[in-house]
């Protein structure tokens, strides 16, 4: 099955059907009957954010603060990133948890995530181009964040970094100073 579980409830690593040949490869990276069919979720993309990232460069944590929420399916199409995502839902079992998966080119995974979920990521390699589908526009007066070092998170960005040979984390000062968890 193409998409499977996370420990986040609400959140799937999607690896795509592979068809390769002497010309190379080819594979479908979106299909939004999938979602509806395999998930059960409505996904109405309203919204197409692309980010390109240096080595050890830290993005996240992100979540949107709405009615409306924000839904994201995330992919890596040059690179490599650890994608983060972490339960901030209350009433959720997996509250507090968090779970990730390399995303690449040469994997070809993406990661759907529901709303109510905050994303993050490092970047492993220099010039990581990262594509997120949206259900929600951006809104700067619901997009909140967490801390990615927070403490009570204990995401283990630092020792992803060191086990890629990155010795030094790059952090926004907006992601830096947002709450800790």
């Amino acid at each position: 099955m193409p998409f499977q579980e996370m420990k986040i409830k609400g959140a799937w690593v999607h690896t795509p059907i592979r068809h390769n040949d002497e010309r190379g490869r080819f594979e479908e990276q979106f299909k939004l009957s999938q979602i509806e069919s395999e998930l059960g979720i409505e996904f109405l993309v309203k919204q197409v954010n692309q980010s390109v990232s240096n080595r050890g460069v830290v993005r996240g944590v992100h979540f949107t603060e709405s009615d409306e929420g924000q839904a994201k399916y995330i992919s890596c199409s040059k690179g490599r990133i650890w994608d983060v995502v972490v339960d901030l839902r209350k009433d959720s079992i997996t509250y507090g948890q968090w779970d990730a998966a390399e995303l690449s080119l040469e994997n070809g995974k993406s990661i759907f995530i529901s709303t109510g979920l905050g994303h993050g990521f490092l970047s492993l390699e220099d010039g990581s181009v990262s594509t997120y589908l949206c259900s929600a526009e951006y809104n700067s007066d619901s997009d909140q964040g967490v801390n990615p070092l927070s403490e009570n998170l204990k995401i283990n960005f630092q020792s992803i970094a060191e086990q890629n040979g990155i010795t030094k984390l790059m952090i926004s000062e907006r992601d830096r100073n947002a709450p800790n968890f």
